[in-house]
């Protein structure tokens, strides 16, 4: 997947939908200081509008003119190219690489019906690979497939080396229950690091558009605001308030649901007393061992932006496979 959640896909189809021809080009493959991961995607209308970037601006210009040829032709093409130093210094990078592209036109290379499937299961939060064989132009959606490059959102290359296995993750998500200063610093981290973001908190006074400039706030309690937004395995529930009768409803959920990762701020006193509540509910240690309290890694953290710092981190640790 694209380093953040894009709408490359969806834009592709509209085009395509319109009339105007349309073609999907993704990094398959890159070596050096690339600008762009693989899985990053750029959209190529037939009249040479674009969506998304395949490189930061140092190939798009060819991409384009290749794309608009393959339309042509109905047919893949695999590109490479090479960035140079002076290119990749004038796109904010310290040197250059190089980078393989895979453009597919929509409704010949890539059928129209497959990329409506891809469509929707990323409207639908579903995660899916989508997989491309070069050597014979097989391709397909597999929804229970590379779980460890659906972990790592990490597309690439099988071992085979014809077989492109693109990830498509849902959007990762942050919700937090408490309105407090912790989590005015850790919001706009997190949306930086590609998290939609919201913030619950039925006090008003807390969770207001001035404390929370430009981001989703909900007023209900924990566990109907939950219910109502869904937990998932790309959803990070972060407990903030202290408030056993507010963190306590939405921590219930969130061990019942398939959260990435739970975290509730405390003392090793008050998160020993979670646990006994927590087990006065009917949860198994197993259940109650996702918590993360204390929250975040212990890092020396003082004060709200420090602390929201560690939430992060353990957050992109959890995420990655890399808690201990």
């Amino acid at each position: 997947m694209t380093d953040t959640f894009d709408t490359v896909p969806e834009t592709a189809l509209a085009w395509h939908r319109a009339g105007r021809g349309a073609a999907l080009a993704t990094v398959v493959e890159t070596w050096g200081s690339a600008p762009r991961r693989v899985g990053a995607q750029l959209a190529i209308s037939g009249d040479g509008e674009i969506a998304g970037s395949v490189s930061g601006g140092c190939v798009e210009g060819a991409v384009i003119v290749e794309a608009q040829e393959a339309l042509e032709e109905g047919e893949h093409r695999l590109l490479e190219f090479g960035v140079s130093d002076g290119d990749a210094f004038a796109v904010g990078l310290a040197c250059g690489g190089t980078i393989r592209v895979l453009v597919e036109p929509v409704g010949s290379a890539m059928p129209e019906d497959l990329l409506q499937e891809l469509v929707a299961a990323r409207a639908a939060r579903q995660a899916v690979a989508y997989e491309v064989r070069l050597d014979d132009g097989t391709r397909r959606l597999l929804h229970e497939a590379y779980p460890e490059r659906m972990r790592m959102d990490r597309s690439g290359f099988e071992e085979d080396g014809q077989t492109f296995v693109s990830i498509h993750n849902p959007p990762l998500r942050l919700i937090v229950v408490g309105a407090v200063h912790i989590a005015q610093a850790l919001v706009p981290m997190a949306r930086i690091a590609g998290y939609d973001a919201t913030v619950i908190d039925p006090r008003e006074t807390f969770a207001s558009p001035a404390r929370f400039p430009d981001v989703t706030l909900m007023h209900d309690w924990p566990d109907e605001a939950v219910a109502h937004l869904g937990l998932d395995a790309r959803t990070a529930l972060v407990l903030l308030t202290h408030d056993p009768k507010l963190d306590d409803p939405a921590l219930e959920a969130g061990l019942r649901a398939a959260c990435f990762y739970i975290g509730a701020l405390g003392s090793t006193r008050t998160h020993a007393s979670r646990v006994a509540r927590m087990k006065e509910q009917g949860f198994s240690e197993e259940e109650i061992g996702r918590i993360h309290g204390p929250i975040g890694l212990d890092i020396g953290a003082a004060g709200p932006a420090e602390i929201a710092v560690s939430i992060l981190a353990e957050m992109t640790a959890v995420l990655r496979g890399r808690a201990g």
